[in-house]
């Protein structure tokens, strides 16, 4: 569902849309370097369920303070078959993924794994989808992913956030587990599309992140033990689903109303490089040398081919559309990202 931007979507002055692009970026990036952290100190699957229930409790309570989206949440909560699937694939397996993949081999990788997300959907669309594909496309696609390998593989001496190397076992297995996390997020944006295209995201979110939180949750009570958990890794995990994962959420949908997806998708590739120098300044990670640094500029560059190959619409994308972008869809494009 397409509709016109309306003249309260567009108020605010010429600086709101500069200072809501930074603030994603620094969230995003923030996130990602947080739950690098908490990895190390707490099980993953464990700071999956805790982000997710934060997060969950944060977007409720926005839902709830407008009687409109009260209305409309529970509409999406009574769609149970298609809150559980999204809820599997957008919360469930991709944070399992991301979060399980950067406790194998860090935070800047795992990010810039995720920032494939436009070109992991773009070629799940042209696959399963019959979206259309352009040479510009298939380039950038190429482009970004043969980067990305090779910057997994010229970085892995740095380390993996905890001062040794990544080994060859651990580079495969952390990046299968969040390149799994992000095919399943690709995913998620075509299955919301179907689902939930009548519904503004911030009103189906509570029902998803719920349902999400509850699998997580199940996962965390059958396979983590807990007892070695500090209160510091508690607090953390809280404050990564509220004052990140959720934030990100809202930032992104206020940008895609404003200036459309395919700007939000540009904004976020600057999360990978911020990402890899925030490691490198907390001691986490070595510094970046030129190779890698050149990789990291040709990822980006292969994200922007693919992301720029729609035209622009001069319309602002409410319901599905918004949630696409979330999720890194191109044709009509989640903050979200979190991200970790």
């Amino acid at each position: 569902m397409v509709t016109e931007a309306s003249p309260r979507t567009r108020r605010g002055g010429p600086l709101v849309v500069p200072a809501l692009s930074v603030l994603m970026i620094v969230l995003l990036a923030a996130g990602w370097l947080l739950a690098g952290h908490l990895v190390d100190g707490a099980p993953p699957l464990l700071v999956a369920a805790g982000r997710t229930a934060a997060s969950f409790a944060a977007i409720t309570v926005v839902a709830l303070l407008h009687p409109r989206l009260r209305s409309e949440a529970r509409t999406a909560t009574a769609r149970g078959g298609s809150v559980a699937l999204l809820a599997f694939l957008g919360f469930f397996a991709y944070y399992s993924g991301t979060l399980l993949g950067t406790g194998f081999i860090g935070a800047s990788r795992v990010g810039l794994i995720v920032s494939l997300l436009p070109c992991l959907t773009f070629v799940i669309g042209a696959v399963a989808f019959r979206e259309p594909s352009t040479r510009r496309k298939v380039l950038g696609t190429v482009l970004a992913v043969v980067a990305a390998v090779g910057y997994a593989l010229a970085d892995a001496s740095a380390g993996d956030g905890g001062g040794s190397g990544t080994g060859g076992g651990a580079l495969v297995s952390g990046g299968l587990l969040a390149l799994g996390g992000t095919f399943t997020y690709a995913v998620y944006g075509y299955v919301y599309r179907r689902r939930m295209a009548d519904l503004s995201p911030v009103a189906s979110l509570p029902a998803i992140t719920g349902a999400g939180t509850v699998m997580l949750g199940l996962a965390v009570a059958l396979f983590v033990p807990l007892g070695g958990v500090s209160a510091a890794d508690w607090g953390g995990i809280a404050a990564l689903g509220v004052l990140l994962t959720a934030p990100v959420f809202l930032v992104s949908h206020e940008l895609i109303r404003r200036k459309g997806p395919l700007f939000t998708s540009a904004v976020a590739l600057a999360v990978p490089f911020l990402v890899r120098l925030g490691e490198w300044a907390l001691g986490r990670e070595t510094a970046p040398g030129p190779l890698v640094l050149l990789l990291l500029l040709l990822c980006a560059g292969g994200v922007w081919l693919t992301i720029g190959g729609a035209p622009a619409t001069g319309r602002a994308p409410t319901g599905a559309a918004a949630d696409e972008e979330s999720t890194g869809e191109t044709a009509g494009t989640r903050a979200r990202q979190e991200t970790s």
